[in-house]
């Protein structure tokens, strides 16, 4: 059983799979910015962070931090050779403008129709929403990359119960059990971590997974 390092670390392999030449893409805080960290050698990604540059690159080793360099979450980051650096205005000109291809966010909650609650919990003090609302209106595909449960409760759902950022966006879910598609007809599994069974994987999911044909095992 991996440790919560390791699930997240294999989370991320795995969407850094999804990524491709060229593409522009927008990693939300947390577990998302993992991703910049396994992105292949022969791939040429271009990370945005909508609080202003584009070319980020992966998480600095300990020691080697330059705090003039944050990405929207406030952690340290690198930039890459020909990244840019630009004001709020321009970011956010990018991500309305449809410009990002792909964008990798956290969720409390994803409802089986695609509906979308990540940035609140009642009662609970929180830094506001972010950018997340016009990322996940604005990129061409979102991916949420998150732990299948919480605290052993489900937060793939029929439908969320916390206030929702973002109606019918979320394209694909990155677990550590599985990859899952948002369909019209509700969430298909179409990759499955063989630490899992399917029917371990619905035990964890309080929606309906329909089990794809063509289902096949994770690799990262």
């Amino acid at each position: 059983m991996m440790d919560k390092q390791q699930t997240q670390e294999f989370i991320a392999k795995r969407v850094a799979q999804e990524l491709q030449d060229g593409n522009v893409v927008n990693l939300g805080i947390g577990l998302p910015t993992l991703v910049a960290n396994f992105v292949p050698a022969d791939k040429s990604v271009d990370f945005q962070s909508e609080n202003g540059f584009i070319g980020l690159g992966p998480v600095p080793a300990d020691g080697n931090e330059d705090w003039n360099i944050v990405n929207a979450g406030g952690s340290c980051v690198t930039i890459l050779p020909g990244g840019v650096f630009f004001d709020s205005a321009t970011s956010f000109g990018i991500i309305r403008g449809g410009h990002v291809d792909i964008t990798v966010l956290g969720a409390l909650q994803v409802a089986e129709n695609g509906d979308i609650a990540n940035y609140m919990i009642p009662g609970k003090m929180v830094p506001g929403m972010g950018g997340a609302m016009d990322l996940l209106s604005g990129a061409k595909k979102v991916i949420v990359a998150m732990e299948h449960t919480a605290k052993g409760n489900p937060k793939l759902l029929k439908k969320c119960n916390l206030p929702l950022t973002a109606v019918k966006a979320v394209d694909l879910i990155i677990t550590e059990m599985g990859v899952i598609e948002v369909t019209p007809e509700g969430f298909v599994l179409v990759e499955r971590n063989p630490e899992y069974t399917v029917e371990q994987i619905q035990e964890a999911t309080e929606a309906t997974l329909h089990v794809s044909p063509k289902l096949k095992e994770m690799a990262v």
